[in-house]
């Protein structure tokens, strides 16, 4: 028998994965079936699908996942910039040594990711170490609190990542800048921080690629 929280989290998961893709209908008698749970438990995991941004409920055409909504990826990755400037700003002017044990952890994903991106669909790993490389900023300026609140509300910005990232140039770009971040901090350079960051996090949404790509997937 599946628990409540673990099919929740298995939607949820589908859905980011774009295993589930925007637009999909989401049948309560064939999720039912599927996971061997009554009406009234499964309704309560759609209510909160769709309170968290991952479906919508639609009077005549049922449970339907959402529709990447760039507006709300906007506000995210306005939010992470805003924080990740100041935070690595932080890092990288502190008066005391810098943790060793904190440059360590970095270089070793970044490690990490440059051996993923010699391997066929690297996309989905790559994802998770660039969350893994990010997280590590937050937590190493004592702000994982903040990281933590953001993913609260990744519905939408986390499919939008993953369908750039399909891009294996993409990666490339992404590693880099994750070099030149940390080598801002070790060097205790603090100019270039805004400047990087801000392209880093924002210079896709500026892009054309997912209107011409993945037209299907975007809210109109």
């Amino acid at each position: 028998m599946n628990g409540k929280a673990d099919i929740l989290h298995r939607l949820r998961n589908e859905i980011l994965n774009l295993e589930l893709k925007p637009g999909t209908i989401l049948s309560e008698t064939v999720l039912s079936e599927r996971f061997q749970l009554s009406r009234t438990p499964l309704r309560d995991i759609l209510k909160q699908l769709a309170h968290e941004g991952y479906i919508h409920v639609y009077p005549k055409r049922g449970n339907v996942v959402s529709y990447i909504d760039l507006e709300s990826v906007e506000q995210i990755i306005y939010l992470r910039s805003t924080l990740e400037k100041e935070l690595i700003k932080n890092l990288a002017s502190q008066q005391s040594p810098l943790s060793i044990q904190g440059v360590m952890k970095l270089n070793e994903i970044l490690s990490r990711q440059e051996a993923c991106i010699q391997q066929e669909d690297a996309h989905a790993a790559f994802l998770q170490l660039d969350d893994q490389f990010h997280k590590g900023l937050f937590e190493w300026a004592g702000r994982g609190f903040l990281w933590e609140l953001i993913q609260q509300s990744n519905a939408h910005y986390e499919r939008y990542r993953r369908l750039h990232m399909l891009q294996k140039e993409k990666l490339k770009v992404i590693l880099a800048e994750h070099r030149s971040i940390l080598s801002c901090i070790t060097e205790r350079r603090i100019e270039p921080i805004d400047e990087l960051v801000i392209h880093h996090l924002r210079e896709d949404i500026h892009t054309p690629y997912l209107r011409e790509n993945f037209a299907e997937y975007l809210k109109t």
